[in-house]
């Protein structure tokens, strides 16, 4: 996964119920398909402020690589999955993957 600024992306304004299902998929296989469930480990809603993304609740704590803190995951316009966190000084980053990546690795 590349790091990138907000700048250089194209968020979609909604995502299907198919895309919204690719989101879910891609975290339960990033996460390691934890055998509680992604909903239990990582319960998301599906939001649409400022762009449509699947936002983890506010009550919930995840944390990737110890230090940041998991905020939402989102498709842009260009096919990417992109993960916004929190970093250690609290500033907003994403990460990307392109879906044809993604599909290598889950299949």
């Amino acid at each position: 996964m590349k790091t990138v600024t907000v700048n250089k992306l194209k968020f979609k304004k909604k995502l299907s119920m198919y895309e919204q299902y690719l989101i879910k998929d891609f975290l339960f296989q990033w996460i390691g398909q934890p055998t509680e469930g992604l909903d239990d480990v990582l319960p998301l809603d599906y939001t649409e402020d400022v762009f449509a993304k699947m936002e983890a609740r506010k009550e919930t704590v995840f944390l990737i690589n110890k230090d940041e803190h998991f905020r939402y995951a989102t498709i842009t316009e260009d096919e990417q999955f992109v993960i916004g966190f929190l970093n250690w000084n609290q500033e907003l980053q994403h990460r990307f993957i392109y879906l044809n990546e993604f599909s290598k690795v889950s299949t």
